[in-house]
Formats: C-alpha cells, structure tokens, sequence
C-alpha cells in the first residue's frame, strides 16, 4: 500500500514537473516567433516607405502599389499579405522607428490597435499600460479607449 502510494506521488510530480517544461517551451516559442514577425514586418514597411521615398511616390500612387504588391504576395505566399495589413505594416514602421522596444513584449494585433489612435500620446499611454499590465489584445481594444485613458488620467492625477 505504501509502494502504491509513492508511486501516485512520483507519478503526480513528474506530470507536473513534464507539463511545467512543456508549457515553458511553448510559451518562448511563441515568444520568439512574435518577435521575428514584428522584426519581418517592420521590414517590409521600411522596405515600402524607401520605395515610395526614392522613387518620389505620391499616396495615390501608393495605394496602387500596395494593391498591387498585396495580391502577388497573396499569390505566391499565401495569407497575411492584404492590402490593410500591408498598410499597417507601412504605418508600424513610420510610427516605432525602433521596433525592438515593443517586439518582445506586444503582438501584431495591439500593433495593429495602437496604429489606430492618432494621437502619440494616447498611444504612449496604450502602449506602455498594454505591456506594464500585461493587456491582452481584447483589453487592448476595448470601444470606447478614449474614456478609459481619461479615467485612468484622472486616478493617476490624484
């Protein structure tokens, strides 16, 4: 009875102790592979803003150009490449000139919420409140942000 006991015990640990490595591993995977897509989109919107910039592109123009890269990406690569992402990604490189601050610690979808607010200091204050409390993408983007940020101020200024 004792052996069987032991035995339950080791058997319970060590299930614990596989899955505690299992979701550990999963969790840097999933870490890195974000990191590397932020790093590869930003690239490619730079690629885009020095384009339009050495070949002196004006935003009709452009437009027509990202339509145009969207649907041969789309064909030779598969999904991801549609014409708002590829907008985003533009915008993600003209708005975090450094993107190793937020790479490790936001996805593509606070990216591309955060793209949205117009004004550098709300999006700050989004920014540093999605990575400091840790923000999932749907408290990220809740309706009514404005509110939000206002009563946050208002705690904050107290």
């Amino acid at each position: 009875m004792k052996k069987l006991r032991n035995i339950e015990n080791i058997d319970k640990a060590l299930i614990e102790n596989i899955k505690s490595i299992i979701l550990n591993a999963r969790k840097n995977v999933y870490q890195k592979v974000n990191v590397e897509l932020l790093a590869t989109y930003w690239r490619i919107g730079q690629e885009i803003v020095e384009a339009e910039q050495q070949n002196n592109i004006d935003n009709q123009t452009s437009r027509q150009i990202i339509l145009r890269l969207s649907k041969q990406l789309t064909n030779e690569l598969g999904k991801g490449f549609s014409r708002s992402n590829l907008f985003n990604m533009k915008k993600f490189y003209q708005e975090f000139p450094n993107v190793q601050p937020v790479a490790g610690h936001l996805s593509w979808t606070h990216i591309c919420e955060l793209l949205v607010i117009e004004d550098k200091d709300k999006r700050s204050f989004y920014e540093k409140e999605t990575i400091n409390s840790s923000w999932s993408k749907y408290t990220t983007i809740l309706p009514d942000k404005q509110k939000l940020i206002a009563e946050v101020r208002q705690i904050i200024n107290k």
